[in-house]
């Protein structure tokens, strides 16, 4: 009696519907091995090509997919800016290029290929999270953004805040400190943490104001209180907020460099 008075008063939460939109037969059949293996996922569709993910989607509108970067006809990238359907999105890749325009578009994570049951299982977590509150970040509109800068510097980036993702402003950052697959942008003594590198990143930003001085450093020279000799042939950054950062040589050379 117990038993039956205990389902008759719980709420199931309904499985989120994914698409999955991959070429590689065996990559495909990895990630629908995982989709159909999570109790939080249901598997509606499967496309090959990027013409084939855009109908699929439109079709079943799914709550979720997870999106190829390199497909045959269109790219991922592609496929998003094509949808009516607004769905979240979940990158998958062998090439980490493409990472930093993944996260300017709101995209939920960018998965790694090869990537294993631990991995998804955060990704599909930051997928929850997502989905809990209403979305801070509609990628077709962040998309069509990010397409009309033609290649300029970036302005800002969306960094997760708990359940939600915040814009922040690049002209904002102190600095950007490599921290294993992360970046962390400093901003008033407060670390954001982006999933891409510091290699990845460091391509889009304005080179006027951002200088690489360490392999683990990016400083934004607006925020630089002063540079001093630290030994023969390296140089001490002091930033407004108090931190000191040594420079490498290779740091010191491309400050010498600014520094005319």
């Amino acid at each position: 009696m117990s038993g039956a008075g205990d389902a008759v008063g719980a709420t199931l939460t309904p499985a989120l519907r994914a698409v999955i939109a991959e070429d590689e037969p065996l990559a495909r059949d990895h990630l629908r091995a995982l989709v159909q293996g999570h109790e939080a996922l249901t598997l509606v569709g499967e496309a090959a090509d990027g013409d084939t993910a855009i109908a699929l989607i439109d079709a079943v509108r799914p709550d979720v997919v997870f999106l190829d970067v390199r497909m045959p006809g269109r790219d991922g990238f592609a496929v998003l800016a094509a949808l009516t359907h607004r769905p979240h999105v979940v990158f998958t890749t062998a090439h980490d290029t493409h990472a930093v325009q993944a996260f300017e578009l709101g995209a939920v994570d960018y998965l790694l290929k090869p990537f294993g049951g631990h991995r998804f299982a955060t990704a599909v977590a930051r997928l929850l999270d997502r989905v809990a509150l209403p979305s801070d970040v509609e990628p077709l509109e962040r998309l069509r953004e990010v397409q009309e800068q033609n290649g300029a510097p970036l302005e800002r980036v969306f960094v997760r805040t708990g359940q939600r993702l915040v814009p922040v402003r690049l002209a904002e950052v102190s600095r950007l400190d490599a921290d294993g697959d992360y970046v962390a942008l400093v901003v008033e003594g407060r670390r954001h943490l982006l999933h891409t590198t510091l290699s990845a990143l460091l391509p889009r930003l304005d080179a006027a104001r951002f200088v690489r001085i360490h392999r683990s450093h990016v400083v934004n020279l607006d925020f630089v209180a002063a540079i001093r000799p630290h030994d023969a042939g390296r140089y001490l950054v002091e930033l407004r907020d108090g931190v000191r950062i040594v420079a490498s040589r290779s740091g010191t050379q491309a400050l010498r460099a600014f520094m005319g």
